[in-house]
């Protein structure tokens, strides 16, 4: 098992960064569905009086159930040993505003081989520097590890048009960036995302090399996507929740079209 902590400072507020996360979601997965490969979505519905997360503290918000479809955005290693068909993961998220619990599995091979949870909390006003936000016992804070992610300082691929270090948010009154430097420590508005990784992957021979690959794609990503929701901040800035949840509607229309459809997008692996 490998448990590790990303912790993500974002320039804007967190009634924000639901709103931006949301949309950075629906049209990330539009970039990465076609060809036979991609999102599906089941459910995406509110809930209430739901089961208690984080120690009781969270029991109504957004649920969603999505299938991913999956050949080219897995590991090769994983590829290699997996047999054909049998990569489609499961993920079940239970969104309650400022915390989110995300969980990830294959069912239909690996079954209580893999598990990946991911628990977010965002912390308004903060610059990532609390220690134990989502409330680890003492044998869990030895096994954690922290990592923090800068996304305008840490590298960026070649090519990737979302730099926020060359992208300034007209629309935040007053503007924003661009980020530069050691913009974490100055500023205003600011808040940190804690984004808690819990991957368990049993495969006898292979488990430590495929569980370092899989904790590096998910810094990879992490990394992507808040980018995308910085550099994307001039077009959802001014959204509101309700006009998120229409865009999902329409969205999970338009990844079922692309799903079936075209050509396989997005990055492969």
């Amino acid at each position: 098992m490998l448990i590790t902590e990303f912790r993500i400072t974002m320039p804007m507020d967190v009634a924000q960064y639901q709103v931006g996360m949301l949309y950075g979601v629906a049209k990330a997965s539009m970039e990465e569905t076609g060809g036979g490969e991609g999102v599906e979505v089941l459910k995406n519905e509110s809930y209430e009086d739901g089961e208690p997360l984080l120690n009781g503290r969270f029991t109504k918000g957004q649920y969603t159930d999505k299938i991913y479809h999956l050949e080219s955005k897995v590991p090769a290693m994983i590829r290699y040993l997996a047999p054909t068909g049998s990569l489609k993961l499961t993920e079940k998220a239970w969104n309650c505003s400022d915390y989110c619990r995300t969980v990830i599995t294959n069912p239909g091979y690996m079954k209580e081989n893999f598990t990946l949870k991911i628990e977010t909390m965002c912390v308004p006003e903060d610059r990532g520097d609390k220690d134990n936000v989502h409330e680890l016992s003492a044998e869990q804070l030895k096994m954690r590890k922290v990592e923090r992610i800068d996304i305008a300082n840490d590298p960026i691929p070649s090519g990737d048009p979302n730099v926020p270090g060359r992208t300034q948010i007209t629309k935040a009154d007053p503007p924003i960036g661009p980020l530069s430097g050691n913009w974490r420590e100055t500023v205003t508005p600011v808040m940190t995302v804690y984004k808690l990784i819990t991957l368990e992957f049993k495969w006898w021979g292979v488990q430590t090399k495929v569980e370092s690959l899989i904790m590096s794609q998910e810094e990879m990503l992490f990394n992507r996507l808040h980018r995308q929701i910085y550099c994307w901040m001039n077009t959802w800035h001014g959204m509101t929740l309700e006009d998120i949840r229409a865009l999902e509607d329409k969205t999970k229309a338009e990844l079922e079209e692309a799903r079936n459809t075209g050509e396989v997008r997005g990055i492969k692996l």
